[in-house]
């Protein structure tokens, strides 16, 4: 993402799993793991929406941990259907949580399904302190119920997963989905508008 970031690898449940760190240049208030979109399809952790919430992360003073799934970029494995890649998230946020240490949890498309299903499995003494989902696959992967603070984005325009699918699988939780007017899946030409987004919204007082 910058020349500070630092890549490392850790031990994943198929193999070794490689991570990229990035770090507020003070102290850091909290963790927060970044998990990208479809590996099949080109999904990696140097995603460019991947890199603009770890950006809106480091902005408010959090470090973040991107990393890929089994199988992309430099992680050893195979693509497991999605049930591999999460446990592949649990690994990631059992070798670099602190104990006590404040946590948040976010994804992209594929990786917002992985995201939420991480944090329904995790127990309640290390739930997330926040989930930040950007167009997540509501179509084609079940998505698990979510928290009622969760930060949902998606795009009106989104080619990939429809609006409409994500709605319906907020409304029965009553869970509001911000909507970026004409923007498309891949926030082509709009990453600054979602990063400025992810960023008021963390900075909203909870209620």
């Amino acid at each position: 993402m910058n020349s500070q970031t630092v890549r490392e690898s850790i031990a994943g449940p198929a193999g070794a799993l490689e991570c990229a760190l990035d770090s507020p240049a003070g102290q850091a208030q909290g963790m927060a793991v970044i998990c990208h979109p479809h590996p099949v399809h080109g999904g990696t952790m140097d995603n460019k929406v991947v890199q603009t919430l770890a950006r809106a992360f480091v902005q408010l003073g959090w470090r973040t941990v991107r990393f890929n799934f089994r199988g992309a970029g430099g992680s050893e494995g195979e693509w497991d259907e999605g049930e591999g890649e999460v446990d592949d998230a649990m690994a990631v946020i059992a070798a670099f949580r602190r104990p006590g240490e404040a946590f948040m949890l976010a994804g992209f498309s594929f990786g917002a399904y992985v995201a939420a299903e991480a944090a329904a499995r995790l127990g309640a003494d290390a739930k997330p302190q926040r989930l930040v989902l950007v167009g997540p696959s509501t179509q084609k992967q079940k998505m698990a119920p979510v928290p009622s603070d969760t930060i949902v984005v998606h795009g009106e325009a989104d080619e990939v997963v429809p609006l409409a699918a994500t709605l319906d699988w907020a409304r029965p939780q009553s869970l509001p989905v911000i909507v970026l007017p004409g923007v498309g899946h891949f926030f082509h030409g709009q990453l600054t508008l979602l990063k400025n987004v992810v960023v008021q919204q963390l900075q909203r007082p909870m209620v």
